[in-house]
């Protein structure tokens, strides 16, 4: 299982903590995210992984965009 910390995934698509928070805890409900809070020396950190769910509906949802994509061609 790959985790990355909260800010490398908030970075690139430019949102704020609050706002990449609420869709974690949606996203961590539904069981396709697992969520580890820790410390880096006094820091607090927060560590995202996708969950063997959140691998298949992500997967799911890929394969429907391709689709259509497809149809669109």
């Amino acid at each position: 299982m790959s985790w990355a910390e909260f800010g490398f995934l908030r970075d690139p698509v430019e949102v704020s903590d609050s706002v990449l928070s609420k869709q974690v805890a949606v996203l961590e409900e539904a069981g396709c995210v697992e969520v580890h809070k820790g410390r880096v020396g006094r820091r607090p950190r927060t560590w995202l992984s996708l969950s063997a769910e959140g691998r298949a509906v992500h997967r799911r949802h890929l394969e429907a965009l391709r689709a259509i994509a497809t149809d669109w061609l």
